[in-house]
């Protein structure tokens, strides 16, 4: 079952509620993955990658009373998310929302870059001031709530995910838990059209922080808002990317031999390569689910 955990924050409330599981989806028994022979992606990560951006969906319904409930930032500068416990899979998901108001695109366009500093964090190397500003004000309340239901519930997992400007704000939010909870909870960050997050050196930071093993930066086919922002600016991809290089084609294209997994933050041969950075439908639309326009999430 998931249990909805109420985030309150001066600018941003959540209901708690307990309901039959929505979100849940088909995973391969881990002794035995079911492994594509030319991409190496399991049947089990498709079905994650597909659960998460439903999470990354429910995010934007401004009135969802199941499963998340409506939770929206109210003052400039924030972003709205919410804090979700699965009791099946034993995790606990920290979901923040991509672009949806007017203030939500001045925040994507706060380009320069700016130190790390947040809540456990103070590094030179930098990211998006946008980004790090949005997480910086509800970082205290995420790492509390957090916090009192890993004492809550201990073993429990955490994951981190975020759609176009949640996605660069989960992957501020990532690093900021990863040294607030210490190495032994799990921690794994999925990420769906997310733009450059910061420097190389932030980029190189997150991969020894996180391990690539737990990054799983997802972009779809054509998808240009990953590389708007370019690497002239000073900003670098971290790795790992799995680029969806074509949708599914039933019979002929087995879902799994969409997805290429890459190698290093700008894989040459993956999305790194598109040279169109326009926004599209494409961007909207990830391993089937219509972000942020699907109301079954809220079911």
């Amino acid at each position: 079952m998931y249990t909805f955990v109420p985030w309150v924050l001066s600018a941003l409330s959540i209901a708690t509620s307990v309901v039959a599981s929505p979100l849940a989806v088909p995973v391969a028994n881990s002794t035995s993955p079911v492994i594509d022979v030319v991409t190496g992606i399991t049947s089990a990560l498709f079905d994650d990658f597909i659960l998460y951006t439903k999470y990354c969906s429910a995010s934007y319904r401004e009135n969802c009373a199941r499963p998340v409930g409506r939770a929206l930032f109210n003052e400039p500068g924030h972003i709205t998310g919410f804090i979700a416990r699965d009791d099946g899979r034993l995790e606990i998901v920290v979901t923040f929302r991509g672009t949806h108001s007017v203030d939500d695109a001045l925040t994507v366009g706060q380009l320069a870059l700016t130190p790390f500093i947040s809540r456990g964090i103070n590094e030179t190397f930098s990211v998006h001031t946008g980004f790090l500003n949005s997480y910086n004000g509800v970082a205290d309340d995420v790492i509390r709530i957090v916090k009192e239901q890993l004492v809550a519930h201990p073993g429990y997992r955490i994951i981190v995910t975020g759609h176009s400007l949640g996605g660069g704000v989960a992957a501020i939010a990532a690093p900021s838990l990863r040294v607030a909870l210490g190495d032994a909870v799990p921690l794994k960050l999925y990420t769906f059209g997310q733009p450059r997050t910061g420097d190389p050196s932030y980029a190189t930071y997150m991969e020894d922080l996180l391990g690539e093993q737990n990054i799983h930066r997802s972009v779809h086919t054509t998808d240009g808002i990953p590389g708007f922002i370019f690497p002239s600016l000073g900003y670098a991809h971290f790795a790992t990317e799995y680029w969806q290089y074509s949708d599914p084609i039933p019979f002929l294209l087995a879902r799994e031999r969409t997805i290429k997994k890459c190698v290093g933050g700008e894989d040459p041969a993956c999305s790194a390569k598109l040279t169109t950075f326009a926004l599209s439908s494409v961007h909207w639309t990830y391993y089937g689910q219509e972000i942020s326009s699907d109301p079954t999430v809220c079911l």
